[in-house]
């Protein structure tokens, strides 16, 4: 009777070992990777530090440089960053399929050191907006990179979850700015401190990527496979460099010579995918994310809150919203998320409406808060965190970096005009209106991530390419 229980529990044992090493040789170990894809995303930290730097100690660096009551100089102070965003964001591709990944974070981190010191040091209005079009082509660059490399050096079953990464670390970024910034107006000359310490995780970001893989596929792409193998084995394990290889193979088989021009990007096959990340990045600007963090601070104080609170507060629901995106990213996956969050958006936005219209009802400050903060806690679980993960799952390798670089700059061209036209509309149309026509745009981004996002979780990047393939009828 003792040797039958030996022999069950023996039984048993070596069925776990199995069922174990069956997942291991299914699933890549997820720590691997993990090294690599936090020190990439300190670029998307920097990114939302940089766009928030100055809204608090705004005051105090009109005060200093003596450009104090000049609306326009403060605006440029503001918004110089976005032009040499759209800069960096157009050369980004170019630059990454020439140098690596690895590279682009060190070129894009470069410009950000640079610009820090410069706004940091500077007595005069030039060298301020020197140093923030310094910036901004580091923050032109820096997403682009960190959605390509996190999406590529990512085992599939836990892509999402690590592309949610990228969103967060924005979120913290914003949030340590305006936390930073809060001395500003009593401290004289902190401003200057707040620049300085955005070099710090630049330089971070520099020198941490001489340690950390590069792409395995752009060594690929650019004929070094026994690097690209290399790679792979300190991302996955050596268990899975063969079947990561294997897959590589597949998508060569039926892609096109390596040479990219950016025409292509308007014709054929690719012209579907690239129109996809377009308008999935217009839609997330135009469903009036940046309206509603202009309006926060006054939304707030109509509800009571102070300002440097209602910020933090803000950025509470931003950071909240992701870390759950997070955790539904590889569950739910990309599509359903997309769908919830431009549903959620346009509630939110009916219910910004609604307060407009009962602004003599003392319930209306409340509802506004109600509904900015939904607006907020629902962009931050898909419209924000999906699109720079989706893009680079759909696009073909070879031409993965050029696309994400002109959607991008679509993403800074409308991010810009509605910078440039919200004020004058608000004036014409009134809040009621232009919550409502945010509203629509909502429900237009609904409709269209129903007809033509295709699901991606769970599958490797080349069966993505492969799917994306036109069918060849049977002969």
């Amino acid at each position: 009777m003792a040797s039958r229980r030996t022999r069950r529990m023996l039984m048993m044992i070596n069925w776990i070992l199995q069922e174990t090493l069956l997942k291991e040789s299914v699933n890549p170990s997820w720590r691997l990777s993990l090294p690599h894809v936090l020190t990439g995303v300190i670029s998307s930290f920097l990114f939302g530090y940089h766009l928030g730097v100055v809204n608090e100690p705004l005051e105090s660096i009109s005060l200093d440089l003596g450009f104090s009551g000049n609306s326009l100089a403060e605006g440029l102070v503001v918004s110089t960053c976005l032009g040499g965003a759209f800069l960096g964001s157009i050369v980004s591709g170019s630059i990454v399929d020439a140098v690596g990944r690895r590279r682009g974070f060190q070129l894009s981190a470069l410009p950000m050191i640079i610009g820090a010191f410069l706004s940091a040091r500077t007595e005069s209005l030039e060298g301020m907006l020197l140093g923030r079009f310094l910036v901004g082509t580091g923050m032109g660059v820096g997403p682009s990179v960190a959605s390509l490399y996190v999406t590529e050096v990512s085992p599939s079953f836990v892509r999402g979850t690590y592309g949610s990464f990228i969103q967060i670390a924005t979120c913290l970024g914003l949030m340590s700015s305006l936390l930073i910034g809060i001395p500003a107006k009593e401290i004289a000359g902190w401003w200057r401190v707040c620049f300085w310490v955005s070099a710090i995780p630049a330089a971070i970001l520099a020198l941490a990527m001489e340690f950390c893989a590069e792409s395995p596929q752009w060594l690929h792409k650019k004929g070094r496979s026994a690097e690209a193998e290399a790679e792979f084995e300190k991302l996955l394990g050596g268990l899975h460099v063969k079947s990561a290889m294997a897959d590589l193979s597949k998508s060569d088989r039926v892609d096109e010579p390596d040479t990219v021009k950016f025409s292509e990007l308007f014709y054929g096959r690719h012209f579907r995918v690239v129109l996809i990340g377009s308008a999935l990045y217009a839609f997330q600007q135009l469903s009036g994310i940046n309206a509603v963090f202009y309006f926060s601070s006054t939304v707030l104080k109509s509800a009571g809150v102070p300002s440097d609170k209602g910020n933090i507060c803000v950025g509470i629901v931003n950071l909240s919203g992701s870390i759950i995106a997070m955790t539904l990213m590889d569950k739910l996956g990309r599509k359903l998320l997309l769908l919830g969050s431009f549903f959620g958006m346009a509630v939110a936005m009916c219910i910004q409406a609604s307060a407009s219209s009962f602004s003599a009802s003392g319930a209306s400050p409340y509802l506004s808060v109600g509904g900015m903060l939904l607006f907020v806690l629902m962009f931050a679980l898909g419209a924000g965190p999906v699109p720079g993960l989706l893009l680079p799952e759909i696009l073909p390798n070879r031409l993965r970096a050029k696309a994400m670089s002109f959607c991008l700059a679509v993403h800074w061209v409308v991010n810009f005009f509605i910078g440039l036209l919200f004020l004058r509309l608000l004036e014409q149309l009134g809040s009621r209106t232009l919550y409502s026509i945010f509203a629509c745009f909502c429900l237009t981004g609904f409709v269209f991530v129903k007809k033509n996002v295709v699901e991606t979780k769970g599958k490797s990047l080349q069966e993505i390419e492969i799917s994306f393939l036109p069918q060849v009828p049977p002969v």
